[in-house]
């Protein structure tokens, strides 16, 4: 329940504070003071739409704050999920506490805090939706829809038949999944067998070739070390003939090196600290020894070799088709070899796929089917019971005669089953029901509206209802029995009711009036709790206008010690 509300610069009200408690609270006050705005910071708390229009002029930010109490084991863990924490410091009859915030600016920017962790505007509902039930004055017009009136008998008829639409839910959405993923597949045949024979054509014509790794830029080397053999073996044979010599003459560097070779040696018998001089030398030797070995069989390798020039111009010419299609060396066209085949595997699966999605599809309907008839069962055997403590309620609120009934018919499966539910209504004896948002007043709707949720109630849920003029259309006698009903709620659970009847408002357990004053510039509302002693003159107020009389301070009189009762 909720335990505390703090209202800043939310429309008329510039600051207001509400200690609630458990029973029924009523908020009253004249036409323009505010009194919805209660309705609409709570609304605010629960992830509602911020209206930056609503901030009062002038303000920076709106700023509304909740205490709730009597939290759910789940709700904390969903709280605690998000980050937040519970305020151990609250009264210790309420145990923890969790404080929930919402600020809103001129410019509709947003922020929610839930347990002190900021939170997604979105996720407020998740983490806290089951601990309120908020009826605006706009829940009327939804009750006249078939899909509400449908979300109330599926409520009614309890957890079982909320697991059922689970189930419905997640295979009806599977079916949707498989349904789209095989007409696609379907709408892309043509596309996929095209893509197939280009594919297969173009691993094909690259097996046929059979491109080796490197090989283009090999055969380039190979090709220009051909085309230029000539001139490679006239500056071999220059290297060879400065290193050895000619063959007809004697000379070279190895001649030379046999000259150095001797004097080191002498020097080396002279001066034995010359030795590694004369190592050194034959070492050098050595390497032209081995250069020159090197240099001729470079040069032998040389040696023409006919039709291989022709050979490679043929070859490169092959892979040259190949290289102007799938990749500029060999290496990309064998990369996109592989990746072709690893395509075509995909592609020639889809079929297949096909198939599966097909059985599965098959599946699922039967499935939906069978799930389809437990939903439609449930709910036939529920609306009789329903709409009999329905009935059993508007009795109670002076409509005696009001009869109501669940039409359910069969229609295609959608996304909560195969059925069609319209609440038919009539007030009068002699009138056949029909559709309620067609037959019913505004305040007959009120009526049902009450009837349908102290009904509901008796099952369970929300903590905390929240009436926004669930008397609206209504007076007197029915007023009076309004008010009891409420009464009879909050004895299970909180509840806050906006009210512009003092009939209703007699009944409260706690009552709240928002009082509007003016400067002449600035209009500025405050709420402030009605004390006992003082309830007979708000509700002489509400009933006389703004002067009371003595008429109606006893016709207030009467109705507590009624409400009393």
């Amino acid at each position: 329940m909720i335990t505390e509300l703090r209202i800043t610069d939310l429309g008329v009200i510039n600051d207001a504070v509400l200690a609630l408690h458990p029973g029924l609270t009523v908020v009253t006050g004249e036409t323009g003071a505010g009194k919805t705005m209660i309705v609409t910071s709570i609304d605010l708390l629960l992830g509602g739409r911020g209206d930056p229009k609503a901030v009062r002029s002038g303000a920076r930010r709106a700023v509304v704050e909740g205490r709730f109490a009597q939290i759910s084991a789940d709700t904390v863990r969903r709280v605690q999920e998000a980050g937040g924490e519970l305020d151990d410091d609250g009264p210790d009859e309420h145990g923890p506490e969790l404080l929930v915030g919402r600020q809103v600016t001129p410019s509709g920017r947003t922020r929610a805090f839930v347990g002190g962790a900021q939170v997604p505007v979105g996720r407020i509902d998740e983490l806290i939706g089951d601990l309120v039930t908020v009826h605006g004055q706009s829940e009327q017009i939804r009750l006249a829809g078939r899909d509400r009136q449908r979300e109330l008998l599926d409520r009614f008829a309890g957890d079982e038949q909320h697991q059922r639409l689970v189930r419905y839910r997640h295979c009806y959405d599977e079916h949707r999944a498989a349904r789209s993923e095989r007409e696609r597949l379907q709408a892309e045949a043509q596309e996929r067998a095209r893509e197939i024979d280009v594919l297969r054509f173009g691993r094909d014509e690259i097996a046929r070739v059979q491109p080796q790794p490197g090989e283009d830029v090999a055969l380039a080397a190979e090709a220009l070390r051909l085309q230029t053999s000539g001139d490679l073996r006239a500056d071999a044979n220059t290297a060879i003939e400065a290193i050895a010599g000619s063959d007809d003459e004697a000379g070279g560097a190895l001649a030379a090196l046999a000259v150095a070779r001797h004097a080191a040696d002498r020097l080396a018998e002279a001066d034995p600290g010359a030795a590694g001089l004369s190592e050194r030398v034959r070492e050098v030797g050595y390497l032209l020894n081995d250069l020159t070995g090197d240099l001729s069989r470079y040069l032998d390798g040389l040696e023409a070799q006919p039709g291989r020039l022709e050979q490679i111009a043929e070859r490169r010419f092959e892979l040259a088709g190949l290289l102007r299609k799938y990749g500029s060396s060999c290496d990309e066209v064998l990369a996109w070899a592989d990746h072709a085949g690893e395509r075509l595997e995909v592609l020639e699966l889809a079929d297949d796929r096909i198939g599966e999605l097909s059985t599965r599809i098959e599946d699922l309907e039967d499935e939906l089917g069978w799930l389809a008839t437990e939903l439609h069962d449930a709910r036939v055997a529920a609306a009789m019971v329903f709409v009999d403590r329905v009935r059993g309620e508007l009795a109670a609120l002076a409509m005696p005669h009001a009869r109501m009934e669940f039409e359910v018919t069969s229609v295609e499966l959608g996304p909560s089953g195969a059925d069609q539910v319209d609440l038919l209504f009539s007030a009068n004896p002699g009138s056949a029901p029909r559709s309620l948002g067609k037959v019913a007043s505004g305040g007959e709707m009120s009526r049902v509206r009450l009837a349908i949720e102290v009904v509901l109630a008796a099952g369970g849920g929300s903590v905390t209802f929240v009436f926004d003029e669930v008397d609206a259309g209504v007076g007197g006698a029915v007023a009076v029995e309004i008010g009891r009903r409420l009464a009879l709620l909050a004895r299970h659970r909180q509840v806050i009711v906006v009210t512009h009847l003092a009939q209703v408002a007699a009944f409260a357990d706690r009552h709240f009036a928002v009082v509007k004053s003016d400067d002449g510039q600035v209009t500025t509302s405050g709420v402030r709790e009605v004390a006992e002693r003082d309830r007979a003159v708000e509700l002489a107020r509400m009933m006389a206008g703004i002067e009371t009389t003595d008429s109606a301070l006893a016709h207030a009189g009467e109705l507590l010690d009624l409400a009393s009762r």
